[in-house]
């Protein structure tokens, strides 16, 4: 079976001279309690036979409700602790993340309890300046912010 790949966005913006990242917080039980480390680029697993790109974008309309548009450059691709590599590109955009329309996922909740809850792949979204937004990310997706740094260093 081969690993599973994922495509993402990193949409940013620049103000007040500084560059800022928009990252998603994992929705779910899970993820309630979790900050740092807890974040992610809008992102999600590539459908058989499907472009890269159009998955990233897609993934990003389902996951914030925003259809992204502009430049995409592409970043290079990280491979996660769990074997899933994971391609993402970068664009400049502007958006309020308080209007995040996420899609929803299903889960047992608690678990063994026989009850199946419906819950949003991002339960929100927020705007960090660099240096913060390396500690909010997942570890394996870090190199996504790093790498954006370097390209407007």
């Amino acid at each position: 079976m081969a690993a599973k790949r994922s495509a993402g966005l990193l949409m940013y913006r620049v103000k007040g001279g500084t560059a800022e990242v928009l990252l998603i917080h994992p929705g779910g039980p899970y993820w309630t309690k979790k900050d740092e480390g807890a974040w992610s680029i809008p992102k999600g697993e590539i459908e058989e036979g499907e472009d890269p790109i159009l998955a990233a974008k897609r993934e990003f309309e389902e996951e914030t409700g925003l259809v992204p548009r502009g430049a995409f450059r592409p970043l290079k691709p990280v491979r996660l602790k769990s074997g899933k590599t994971v391609s993402a590109w970068v664009f400049e955009g502007d958006w309020d993340g308080r209007g995040l329309k996420s899609s929803t996922f299903s889960l047992e909740w608690p678990p063994h309890s026989g009850k199946v809850r419906e819950f949003p792949e991002a339960d929100r979204a927020d705007w960090f300046e660099l240096e913060v937004a390396k500690k909010k990310i997942q570890e394996g997706q870090r190199g996504f912010i790093e790498e954006f740094e370097q390209m407007t260093g």
